[in-house]
């Protein structure tokens, strides 16, 4: 009876410091990655303030070829939508919406994750020309997690692990565009 009590008191312990270092631990997280693209800024612009042009770089979109799709508005203008619905728990289900453009320069979208988990994100893309012929993508992900679950992010690497996907949809979509 003595051990039990003592095993009780430090699952208590061990609990209780876990939830009070959640408590002082970040919730955000930002990862960001950019490649330069042999290619005019404004058609690279052109190209990657299109949702659905993400099915040909995008890491994410391109892990489920079969999943279900639906879009909502008119491409490359704030307000439009693109949801998703796969049976890849990898790939889940939620949208991304633009939520700004600024012509030329910058593409911003908010993405709701609810399937394997709920959460949100923010993404942008900027241009930058580094010379007439030469443009600097720089993709940026933003997001955080809730406590007690920000905990997570003190063992998980997030720049890695987004990073990595943001890097090869880079080199994808350099790919593409340079063809």
């Amino acid at each position: 009876m003595r051990v039990l009590v003592i095993v009780i008191i430090s699952i208590v312990i061990i609990v209780a410091a876990l939830l009070i270092l959640a408590a002082v631990t970040k919730k955000d997280y930002t990862v960001t990655r950019s490649v330069v693209i042999n290619k005019p800024k404004q058609e690279v612009f052109d190209y990657i303030k299109y949702l659905k042009n993400q099915d040909n770089y995008s890491v994410w979109a391109m892990m489920d070829p079969a999943m279900k799709k639906d879009f909502k508005g008119t491409d490359g203008t704030v307000g439009f939508v693109s949801s998703w619905n796969s049976d890849n728990k990898k790939v889940g289900q939620g949208a991304q919406t633009i939520t700004g453009i600024t012509e030329g320069e910058a593409f911003n979208s908010e993405i709701h994750f609810i399937e394997p988990f709920e959460g949100l994100a923010k993404a942008n893309m900027v241009t930058e020309a580094i010379t007439p012929n030469q443009t600097k993508v720089t993709w940026t992900f933003t997001s955080k997690m809730a406590y007690p679950t920000n905990i997570m992010l003190l063992f998980m690497n997030m720049d890695k692990m987004v990073g990595d996907d943001l890097g090869t949809g880079l080199a994808n979509l350099k790919k593409v565009l340079e063809k």
